[in-house]
């Protein structure tokens, strides 16, 4: 019997609601609740929400699929999605005591394994994002006006390309499984694309938000070139794949609009400044790891 869940952040608070009747009933858990028949997985959650919370939100992503076996209900499959709120105000509804937002580090044991399982994933993959917004300073009096706008431009910066990640990974699988210079990985398995690409997107975030230095580039793309080595792989392709995931970047932020409407000259230019340092540097060990 499928089992909708639904993840709201809210600059790291996360949504829950108290359960107001069994199974456990007084413990705290995300939105969740059965699919209706013929209704969609993601309308159930989307409706499930708004009953149990009063939010209106928007999927953006199936976040974890999971079994569990309740004794309350027999076997159930739970799908947890991360939405976005789009209106509504807080309140408890069917189903609920309580909703309300909870820093995610005052977070209590959740009623159901499966919500547990699926806030961790949640919160480990955005350990990275809020690591660069924490590194870049708040603006205090000693800053300039112009150091503030900047750091205020770099969290802008971050965000949309945190925001578009996932379409500039899938236009960089596409292009790698097509391109005549990375006929080598065409038969690469998906995931371990999506994790090589991931990886590297991440790293950059991090670069922008000086939350990655040099030494950790050096350390890990020089031991990248030495496997890849090692493993016959063409450093042409190696360097190729590299290329490919700064043109895709690029390609995402122009045709979402990002450098024409959210950016302005500076973040164009700072965005620039820092992937052309990022990159150099990237296949600069990754040449000197084939070389040892």
């Amino acid at each position: 019997m499928p089992v909708v869940s639904t993840i709201v952040d809210e600059d790291r608070q996360i949504l829950l609601v108290k359960r107001d009747r069994a199974p456990h009933k007084g413990l705290w858990c995300l939105p969740t609740g059965f699919a209706e028949a013929g209704e969609s997985i993601q309308d159930a959650a989307l409706r499930e929400l708004h009953e149990e919370t009063g939010i209106k939100g928007k999927i953006t992503r199936l976040l974890d699929v999971d079994s569990y076996k309740s004794r309350f209900y027999g076997d159930l499959l739970f799908l947890t999605f991360v939405a976005e709120k789009t209106g509504g105000r807080v309140r408890a509804g069917d189903d609920s005591a309580q909703a309300r937002f909870c820093p995610i580090d005052e977070i209590p044991p959740l009623a159901f394994r499966p919500n547990n399982r699926a806030l961790s994933a949640y919160i480990k993959s955005k350990k990275d994002y809020w690591a660069i917004l924490d590194s870049i300073s708040h603006p205090d009096d000693a800053m300039t006006t112009k150091r503030k706008g900047a750091n205020a431009l770099t969290r802008r910066l971050i965000n949309d390309i945190s925001k578009n990640k996932e379409k500039m990974i899938e236009q960089w699988i596409a292009d790698m499984t097509a391109n005549p210079s990375t006929a080598e990985y065409r038969h690469t398995e998906t995931r371990t694309l999506y994790n090589i690409c991931d990886r590297i997107i991440s790293q950059i975030t991090l670069w922008l938000g000086h939350a990655y230095d040099i030494e950790r580039i050096k350390i890990f793309y020089t031991k990248l070139g030495s496997e890849r080595n090692k493993a016959g792989a063409k450093i042409s392709g190696v360097l190729s794949a590299l290329s490919l995931i700064r043109k895709h970047i690029w390609d995402v932020a122009l045709s979402q609009g990002t450098l024409q409407k959210n950016l302005d000259l500076y973040m164009t230019f700072e965005l620039q400044r820092r992937m052309t340092i990022f990159f150099d540097l990237a296949i600069f060990y990754i040449t000197r790891g084939y070389e040892k």
